[in-house]
């Protein structure tokens, strides 16, 4: 069995590049952390890592189980931190990963109700568009992710987490306000603004569904740069309801796009009941996404703030996708 010091060696000297970082980082010697290195080389039987001018490298070896031991080491860690939060919610920790326009709208709502609740309890976040808060949540980096999915694009790799639908919202077209058309192909020869790899995927497949492949001249996940360009009259994009909920530049003409959608979900990883901490948490965004939640805004509509559709009652389930 190996032996999880050594793995805590081993991934201190990924990350740190050389053994007198990784030795100092965990208050080793260097010589105790070139002792635990050979000891794993030999348990495994593979050869991990090999010089490099003054630092050290992974070999193939090395990086294979480096990217579990980080997994299982961040399991472990979470392990510790649900056991403590089962002192009650007077202590613990409890972390969340989430995509920006989800932070500049329910997020800080559900972070207030709960650090009032549970004042005790560390409350954390950080910034992750999907693909990073899937990662960081399997690593045990956080417990719980904030998720976006389109139903037209590739069914998103989350087995073995479960999930819990918060929003359904439409997407909106965002021109500026002299640049008459509804519809995206009304637009087909205006240079376009994209977002993320997601984002920038969703609005090719939509544009294709419609005949046209968009010339894409600015990119930026910025939504508030994306408006001051759209308002500059240097181009049109689409921008979910949450973005525009965050932000809403009066400059801009916005009109949701019949059919399109974005689905908002909570994911967190391992069997339930969760810990005490994590389904607070939950409850508490569950609650925030509900308040945020309005009747959709009129099409056509050049004025006001959208407001995000109305949440799923869908509760939290295990598989391999949030249903459509």
């Amino acid at each position: 069995m190996l032996d999880v010091a050594r793995l805590r060696v081993l991934v201190a000297v990924a990350r740190h590049g050389t053994v007198t970082a990784a030795a100092r980082a965990l208050h080793y010697s260097q010589p105790s952390v070139s002792h635990h290195l050979a000891r794993l080389e030999a348990e495994t039987g593979s050869r991990l890592v090999q010089r490099a001018g003054r630092g050290i490298r992974l070999t193939e070896a090395g990086r294979v189980l480096v990217a579990r031991a980080e997994e299982i080491l961040g399991r472990l860690d979470a392990a510790e931190e649900e056991l403590a939060a089962y002192d009650g919610l007077r202590r613990g920790r409890v972390r969340l990963a989430a995509f920006p326009s989800a932070l500049g709208t329910f997020v800080p709502l559900a972070a207030a109700g709960f650090a009032a609740a549970h004042p005790e309890v560390d409350l954390r976040f950080r910034e992750a568009e999907p693909p990073l808060g899937v990662r960081l949540l399997r690593g045990g980096d956080v417990e719980v992710a904030l998720l976006f999915t389109h139903p037209d694009e590739p069914t998103p790799d989350l087995d073995g987490l479960r999930h819990e639908v918060l929003l359904d919202e439409p997407l909106h077209l965002v021109t500026p306000p002299d640049w008459a058309g509804d519809r995206l192909a009304d637009h087909r020869d205006r240079p376009w603004i994209a977002g993320c790899e997601r984002c920038r995927g969703q609005l090719l497949r939509a544009a294709a569904a419609e005949g046209f492949v968009p010339d894409i001249r600015y990119e930026t996940d910025d939504y508030v740069a994306v408006q001051r360009l759209v308002a500059a009259g240097l181009g049109v994009t689409t921008l979910p309801e949450l973005a525009l909920a965050a932000h809403r530049d009066d400059r801009v003409r916005t009109v949701p796009l019949t059919g399109t959608s974005r689905r908002v979900v909570a994911a967190v990883h391992g069997e339930p009941p969760d810990p005490p901490a994590t389904a607070a948490l939950l409850a508490h965004l569950r609650k925030a996404a509900a308040q945020t939640a309005q009747p959709p805004v009129e099409a056509g509509s050049g004025a006001g703030t959208p407001t995000v559709g109305r949440p799923s009652d869908t509760p939290l389930r295990r598989g391999t996708r949030p249903a459509s």
